[in-house]
């Protein structure tokens, strides 16, 4: 249903109002996972998103008459803002209707763009029948973010950039939700090199396309910092593609996309959402898959919600044991809490935060405890600090 041919004149129809993103390969992330890796940065777009391809390509195929009744799109964000954005350039009205529990920072930026918004639903799967009822009402154009061969083709100019940017590629990781990413990208890629290996990566709380190909009941829900994939539906068109083309899925731990969201900031200094660092985080948790290959991993997205990355990069600090958490239990006589914080300056701890506790959990009524929370350096230079205190007497637990 989708060719090479589709998804070339695909690329020719939105050359100029959508990005060639840059290709480039991070050589930390290579030593970090073991492979090559090449990230194609599509957090740099307008919207910040890949969405924009796919529909900026079905927004042009529209007659007139098409363009005056309007549009309709459900989506958790990415795909809203992208035809908000591109039917307000070209003058369509759009109706877009997004799950009650989307990112504020993804329903702000699609209102920005002038759509009329509504939060219908507390899934995807629902937001998407408030929709489609919609559309039948007021007969608008449905632009589906998945399930459309001109939605899939424009996705697909990702993998004609890649081939263009990297020819010896040999492996390609793509966040995978309904499958219009994946199935797009594969059928450019496998047209121009079938020896290139396509994997696809999903989250353990939503793999709908794993089970559907392993021949499983479709069992999704809870929550997922990659709501961009957060997909109970995928899609039958993107399914009998990948069933064809694809290597493997794999399903990734939530914990190991939040380490994904805090690399990509940390070491490339780029703003990914959990759904853009999916990939990454499959190399991060399946890295024998990938081991001495070239790599490749599209940055699906970068619309994070702002207390989400905060909290992304705490939860990060804690891991790592850069951030630490020190229960001390002392004599609660004058100087004991002075002499603590003198240890731990002295091994190169930054305190953050203290809290006394003199009534509650406390031994003795002649003691008290104090939580510390700590800067460090890494793992080992917290166990430095926990051997200094026990060497001094001093009782401490680490959490």
């Amino acid at each position: 249903m989708v060719s090479l041919e589709d998804i070339r004149a695909a690329a020719q129809r939105i050359a100029g109002a959508v990005e060639q993103t840059p290709c480039v390969e991070s050589r930390t992330l290579s030593r970090l996972t073991g492979a090559q890796v090449f990230l194609k940065f599509e957090n740099l777009q307008f919207t910040a998103s890949f969405k924009e391809r796919g529909a900026l390509n079905k927004l042009l195929s529209l007659s007139a008459d098409e363009r005056r009744r309007g549009v309709i799109a459900m989506s958790a964000g990415n795909h809203a803002q992208a035809v908000a954005y591109h039917a307000a350039r070209l003058g369509i009205p759009a109706v877009i209707v997004m799950p009650k529990g989307s990112p504020n920072t993804k329903v702000k930026n699609t209102q920005v763009h002038g759509a009329e918004v509504l939060l219908e639903g507390d899934s995807l799967h629902e937001a998407g029948r408030h929709a489609m009822e919609r559309a039948r009402r007021d007969n608008l154009v449905f632009v589906h973010p998945y399930e459309d061969p001109l939605i899939i083709a424009g996705q697909g100019t990702i993998g004609l950039e890649l081939m263009a940017a990297v020819p010896d590629l040999e492996m390609i990781v793509v966040p995978v939700g309904g499958g219009g990413l994946i199935s797009g990208i594969a059928t450019a890629v496998k047209a121009l090199n079938p020896g290139v290996k396509i994997y696809g990566v999903e989250s353990k709380t939503y793999p709908s396309m794993y089970q559907r190909l392993k021949g499983l009941p479709v069992e999704c829900g809870g929550d997922t910092i990659a709501e961009g994939i957060a997909v109970k539906d995928a899609g039958d068109i993107a399914f009998s593609i990948v069933k064809r083309l694809v290597e493997e899925m794999l399903v990734v731990k939530e914990e190991t996309i939040e380490r994904a969201v805090v690399a990509l900031l940390e070491i490339e200094k780029t703003v990914a959402e959990g759904a853009g660092a999916a990939a990454l985080a499959a190399l991060l948790e399946h890295p024998a898959h990938f081991a001495g290959k070239r790599v490749a991993l599209p940055v699906s997205g970068g619309n994070i919600d702002s207390r989400v990355l905060a909290s992304a990069l705490m939860r990060g600090l804690v891991r790592d044991s850069r951030l630490v958490r020190l229960r001390v239990t002392m004599p609660d006589i004058s100087g004991s809490l002075a002499r603590v914080a003198a240890l731990i300056a002295q091994a190169g701890g930054n305190v953050v935060d203290v809290q006394h506790q003199r009534v509650f959990g406390t031994f003795s009524v002649r003691s008290t405890e104090i939580e510390f929370l700590v800067e460090m350096r890494d793992r080992g230079h917290a166990e430095q600090l926990l051997k200094s205190l026990r060497d001094n007497g001093i009782k401490v637990d680490a959490h």
